[in-house]
């Protein structure tokens, strides 16, 4: 089946001589390769930052060191009730296997990633052909936010996929005479894996996106065509179990995260019954200009892929099948409008809508789009990708110089003190050094300062540089400075 047969109208390069196509293939697939090989060097070379990917890490390290997988714990004994525990399985397997190190925690991530990446190529390719599934595959990965939190230890990337699921399923089971049957237990499986992955979130923004879609065309019907007997019973298989046992470890977690996470997080501005840190205050409305840079370069290029040689107009996309242009439409709102009423929001909650933003510029251009414009984009990409390299090689090379946000220099130079006494690390905890240190780092006050450096046994402090001055009149020597921190020692020397 070729795309004429599939959109009604010829694709510019399914429709182009043979080595032409073969040459934007060419230059796909080295852009593609580029952007997985700067990411698996950055994975290797740079360490975890804090707070939200060090936070996300050393729970999982916990989880692999006390064996306890029913409660991801925030601190030793104290439960962390604000996610499932989806992202903290798959960071913690990745520890089991390859040993605890921020490069094994993330690698589940970055499968995770390559696996939303296949969808999208699959899904497209059946409907816009290959070389459009390709374009499509391309702008997804290349944008900015995709790239860079598609091997970064956090919550989102687990839900995105079970949400991509949950629609190119629900497109299959309901669209297709002939689908296979199995794409109508792939809607309840992505759900499953997004309930587990953020919560009753990916719910709504699965109905957010289906519920105007079937209304505008009137075909609430195609529900009929879901396996509801089947795919429920997998749902409460997948999804009930974990939490009825995570209440029954530790009574109060289902209020908490139920109504804490869930409602007053969205609707409460400046939220201060956060357990594990701060509310993230936000104008409301502000998902929007958010959406705009996390697909950056994207997102500045995107009228060129609307842009027809005589008129402005989306003729590509009425090309397409019945409804998928809406269908991809509903899908990039969802999470738009979802977020537009919350005051509590993160650049990571419009990644929901990278997937179908993707497939909607690939699907755009109209049959006389210039072979130009493809070369033009596709070189624009490797040239971004040779930025971001350069930036990546910065990093990796010069931690300290950079003043990055974390402990994994300074516990290095800081393990001989480390024998006997955890570091010390003075001001707000430090979920880095607690990751490098294996959980033996401890926050302490200023007013603690002169009993540690007159304790009997050498201690290891870290002190932000701007306090270097206070930390050494108690009584402290200082060792090196390592990007933001100072390393600083009691007693006399290395012991």
């Amino acid at each position: 089946m070729t795309s004429r047969d599939l959109t009604g109208d010829a694709s510019p390069l399914s429709e182009a001589p043979p080595a032409k196509a073969v040459a934007f293939r060419r230059r796909i697939w080295t852009l593609l390769a580029a952007l997985l090989a700067l990411r698996l060097i950055a994975m290797a070379g740079l360490p975890l930052v804090d707070t939200t990917e060090a936070r996300y890490a050393e729970i999982a390290r916990k989880m692999v060191e006390t064996g306890d997988w029913i409660t991801p714990q925030f601190d030793y004994g104290l439960p962390f009730w604000g996610k499932p525990p989806l992202h903290t399985w798959l960071s913690a397997l990745g520890m089991e296997a390859f040993g605890v190190r921020a490069f094994a925690a993330r690698l589940p991530v970055l499968a995770v990633s390559l696996a939303i990446l296949a969808l999208v190529h699959g899904w497209t390719a059946r409907i816009l052909g290959p070389n459009r599934a390709l374009a499509a595959t391309a702008i997804l990965s290349s944008m900015a936010l995709f790239w860079g939190a598609s091997a970064f230890v956090m919550t989102d990337m687990p839900m995105v996929l079970g949400l991509v699921l949950a629609m190119v399923g629900f497109w299959r089971a309901t669209q297709e005479e002939e689908s296979a049957p199995l794409w109508g237990y792939a809607v309840f499986l992505g759900l499953a894996m997004g309930l587990m992955a953020k919560g009753p979130v990916a719910l709504a923004l699965l109905l957010v996106a289906l519920a105007p879609w079937l209304t505008i065309r009137r075909a609430w019907g195609d529900l009929r065509r879901l396996p509801w007997a089947g795919g429920m019973l997998l749902l409460i298989l997948l999804v009930v179990p974990w939490h009825l046992a995570s209440e029954i470890s530790t009574p109060g977690f289902l209020r908490y995260f139920l109504w804490g996470e869930h409602v007053q997080r969205f609707l409460v501005p400046g939220w201060s019954g956060d357990l594990y840190g701060s509310a993230h205050l936000r104008p409301k409305g502000w998902i929007w200009p958010m959406a705009l840079m996390i697909a950056l370069p994207w997102s500045l290029l995107a009228p060129a892929l609307l842009w027809r040689r005589r008129s402005w107009g989306l003729a590509g996309l009425a090309a397409l099948p019945s409804g998928f242009a809406s269908y991809l439409l509903c899908w990039v709102l969802a999470p738009l409008i979802f977020f537009t009423p919350a005051g509590n929001i993160l650049p990571a909650y419009a990644l929901p809508a990278l997937p179908a933003a993707a497939i909607l510029m690939a699907a755009a251009p109209g049959a006389d789009l210039p072979q130009d414009v493809l070369r033009r984009l596709t070189a624009l990409g490797l040239g971004l990708v040779g930025l971001a390299a350069v930036a990546v090689a910065l990093v990796s090379l010069a931690p300290e110089t950079l003043r990055l946000k974390t402990h994994e220099a300074l516990v290095e130079a800081a393990r001989p003190w480390l024998k006997e006494e955890p570091l010390h690390v003075l001001g707000r905890r430090s979920f880095s050094a607690e990751f490098y240190t294996a959980g033996r780092a401890r926050s302490v006050k200023p007013g603690d300062l002169a009993a540690l450096a007159a304790g009997p046994r050498p201690v290891a402090l870290s002190a932000p540089v701007e306090q270097a001055a206070q930390v050494e009149a108690a009584g402290f020597r200082p060792v090196g400075r390592f990007g933001r921190y100072e390393l600083f020692v009691s007693g006399g020397e290395t012991p």
